[in-house]
């Protein structure tokens, strides 16, 4: 039977979100931006390591590795992961955050020398009005500042991304004069911040829209990344919206780590774009990605976390798990993977699992039998049913494993 016979989808139905006329980029901001959560243990070199490789597998385009006008800690770090993408000869370019400030660029100027690769200058300024007035800025001083920053890395041979934080509540009169001040020094990027997870869609359209009209007015070749925050729950619906307004690179950051309640989750936003049909990078490496990341930093991830939780393609329920295997009888992996599924498993290298539990039917312990190569005996499956009927939830191998050694003594006896 033909897939989109078993499949109605009311995504393709009507109005649909068609592909991009351009390659979507992504940008990882896990190593810098994701480590200002006030919860986050800051990872060892080791795993910084580790997790750009994790992102190189990925597939992501550009990694954030740091704010070297930090300190010197940070300096050592950022200039070892340049290293690593120059000796290793990784695809993935690097980025480093920086303030509109010469003692910000000068250290990103030399690691890339050192590293003898270019190092995107991400030099941000607070935009919006709010913030104009808690720092005391004129709009001259942070012209001033833009000019003079970009200016200084272009002619030190760097790329620049020029970054407006807060740019979802700033007037669009100071963003027209700082995006084009920037521009004319030298920028060939700029990026849109939602830096308080202010937006909602609705806004997120209206400003991409908003960016690529003063770029066209400017005459030239820029490029234009989204990078938001999860303050209200969208941002990645927030990203996916960019991407359709125009933004052609987005940002995000492992299991949605960072300030507050965190970036956009790349994880997610990943699995979103294949699913779209947006981009094709292959995900088998994703769940490793996340648990690096969580171990690393210390963050769990939650049970129900949308596909590299436990419990994404988990299922204790009768109904549901009876559904799995009759697809799996039938031969069909394809079919048991999407059943009651809207994400497949195997996207991302995992398989259905069936477990046992007081909601769970006999097909259920049946199952879980077959897949450990155990006879599922009627006398095996009646005592394992018997036994998740007195539990409060699903039942651990350990405990599964007891019964069948009581039940192998009673045959003995």
């Amino acid at each position: 039977m033909d897939e989109r016979d078993l499949i109605h989808d009311w995504n393709e139905a009507g109005e649909r979100w068609a592909a991009p006329p351009f390659r979507v980029q992504l940008d990882d901001e896990t190593l810098r931006d994701g480590l200002q959560s006030p919860s986050v243990r800051s990872p060892g070199i080791d795993d910084k390591l580790a997790i750009l490789h994790l992102m190189e597998r990925l597939g992501i385009d550009t990694a954030d590795i740091g704010l070297p006008g930090a300190g010197p800690h940070v300096v050592a770090d950022v200039r070892r992961l340049a290293t690593e993408i120059a000796t290793r000869r990784l695809r993935i370019r690097a980025n480093c955050a920086a303030r509109t400030l010469r003692q910000d660029i000068t250290p990103v100027i030399e690691i890339s020398q050192q590293a003898w690769i270019p190092i995107e200058v991400c030099a941000f300024i607070g935009s919006s009005p709010i913030r104009r007035y808690a720092e005391d800025w004129t709009i001259e001083t942070m012209l001033r500042h833009t000019e003079d920053a970009v200016t200084y890395a272009v002619a030190h041979g760097l790329p620049v991304m020029y970054v407006t934080e807060d740019t979802v509540r700033a007037h669009p009169d100071t963003l027209r004069r700082l995006f084009l001040t920037a521009i004319r020094a030298g920028a060939r990027r700029l990026c849109l911040c939602d830096t308080v997870g202010h937006a909602t869609p609705a806004g997120v359209a209206n400003l991409v829209r908003f960016a690529l009209e003063v770029v066209r007015e400017s005459g030239a070749e820029i490029g234009l990344d989204w990078h938001g925050h999860s303050d209200r729950g969208l941002a990645v619906v927030n990203t996916l919206t960019a991407i359709r307004a125009g933004a052609d690179r987005v940002h995000g950051c492992a299991i949605g780590i960072g300030e507050r309640v965190g970036n956009t989750p790349m994880d997610q936003l990943l699995v979103n774009l294949r699913l779209l049909g947006w981009i094709e990078n292959d995900l088998t490496a994703l769940t490793e990605y996340c648990e690096r990341v969580s171990r690393a930093t210390g963050v769990d991830i939650p049970p129900n976390y949308p596909a590299v939780g436990r419990d994404a393609f988990r299922t204790g329920t009768g109904v549901h798990a009876a559904a799995v295997i009759k697809a799996f009888r039938k031969g069909d992996s394809w079919l048991a993977d999407r059943v009651y599924s809207g994400v497949p498993a195997s996207l991302i290298g995992r398989r259905q699992e069936i477990e046992v539990g007081p909601m769970s039917g006999e097909s259920n312990v049946i199952s879980w039998l077959e897949t450990r190569g155990v006879e599922p005996t009627p006398e095996r499956v009646k005592a394992i049913f018997q036994r998740a009927k007195t539990v409060d939830r699903v039942l651990t191998e350990d405990e599964i494993r007891a019964v069948l050694g009581t039940v192998t003594k009673a045959r003995a006896s």
